[in-house]
């Protein structure tokens, strides 16, 4: 669970031993005390209880309070300006909702302290994930307004806060539920489950079950595409959950094309899925077989076959033949691709080229049909 969390009670930013501290005086402890012999069960459940907690996600705004400004003082006597007011109205919906913990990017994390701030961002997936609960405010949204054109949607940070929890509750402007749906989670009601289809472009079975992992890296990537960060290279950063992946260090100053640079390298070095290599745009200094933007990667993930191979490929793996047959021993064997040094090494097959010929050109543009001849492979035509 997160370092500090604010208490939505007295509105008091509490550490690990403040809230050990009040945990030990709470009626769950106190209860526990009085029975004889309490199960390691009832305790278990009794803590947990106790501290679960809520997570918040928003569009930073301006004046947002950051740790210096609320410790050692209550969040509920301070003046309700800004991203005071946020926060306030915030603690109190996790209130309303039953929750004593809640938890704000803004200030429950300090910034100035790089190790903590690593700490963090390699963590809050994983907090997200294990919240009893995650508010969604959206500055943007009128009460009778749709979402669907939020700025929220597209934001990096939020993709995490939007995949990771299991329970979620969007608000509106004027923090009320969106669309007064009386749901207790926005992520089971059909209506609201299609419209963040849309907002997101992302299919609700990835919406309401995600695992975070390596798996179909090159639809996640295309997730984010169109998604921005205020400093760039957060726009990597904040996809090291999603892939969770937890070993790459936090390096501000660093340029966006590196840090994206180092989170592909990893990708393909855990996976050796090379789809991650398709797309379409400007080169990366970090790698010229790796995009300079994550942008890049607005096209859907490309199919494997060409449609009209799809079919063909099918029937021949279904009476497979000496060639095919060693052709797939020969795939087997071959390594994996991966990435040591700035170099990706890339396994591959070569045949010898007997004959290449000119089949047509188009004299209304430099367009060319070539027909290619390889020992071992049907004729191939390619156009340049």
């Amino acid at each position: 669970m997160p370092t500090r969390l604010l208490n939505t009670h007295t509105g008091v930013l509490c550490d690990r031993a403040a809230q050990r501290s009040q945990f030990m005086n709470s009626q769950q402890c106190k209860q526990l005390l009085l029975s004889a012999t309490p199960s390691e069960p009832v305790i278990r459940t009794a803590v947990l209880q106790h501290f679960q907690f809520v997570m918040f996600s928003h569009r930073w705004g301006e004046s947002e309070p950051v740790l210096r400004d609320i410790r050692d003082r209550l969040v509920y006597d301070m003046s309700p300006r800004g991203g005071v007011k946020k926060l306030q109205n915030f603690c109190r919906t996790a209130l309303a909702q039953g929750y004593q913990w809640a938890w704000s990017d803004t200030c429950c994390i300090d910034k100035d302290s790089s190790a903590e701030l690593q700490e963090a961002i390699v963590a809050m997936f994983g907090w997200y994930r294990r919240s009893a609960l995650t508010i969604v405010y959206l500055a943007d949204v009128r009460e009778s307004g749709s979402f669907v054109e939020s700025d929220w949607f597209r934001r990096g940070w939020t993709l995490q806060e939007l995949l990771a929890p299991g329970r979620i509750l969007f608000y509106t402007r004027s923090w009320t539920l969106y669309k007064n749906v009386e749901s207790s989670n926005h992520k089971t009601d059909g209506a609201v489950l299609e419209e963040l289809k849309r907002s997101a472009g992302i299919a609700p079975r990835f919406l309401t079950n995600f695992s975070p992992g390596i798996d179909d890296a090159r639809s996640r990537l295309q997730w984010a595409s169109s998604r921005r960060t205020s400093r760039a290279e957060d726009i990597a950063y904040s996809l090291f959950g999603i892939f969770n992946i937890n070993n790459l260090h936090i390096s501000y100053g660093e340029s966006a094309e590196d840090a994206l640079g180092r989170l592909l390298a990893e990708i393909i070095s855990r996976s050796g899925d090379i789809s991650i290599l398709d797309w379409v745009g400007v080169p990366s200094p970090f790698h010229s077989c790796f995009p300079a933007s994550i942008t890049s990667y607005g096209t859907l993930p490309s199919s494997p076959f060409p449609p009209e191979e799809q079919s063909l490929t099918v029937a021949q793996q279904a009476t497979p033949s000496k060639a095919l047959r060693k052709f797939c021993g020969t795939l087997t064997k071959s390594s994996l691709p991966r990435f040591i040094n700035r170099r990706l090494i890339l396994p591959c097959l070569s045949y010898r080229v007997d004959a290449v010929r000119l089949k047509s050109a188009d004299a209304s543009s430099p367009s060319y049909t070539y027909e290619i001849q390889a020992s071992g492979l049907k004729p191939r035509f390619r156009k340049s």
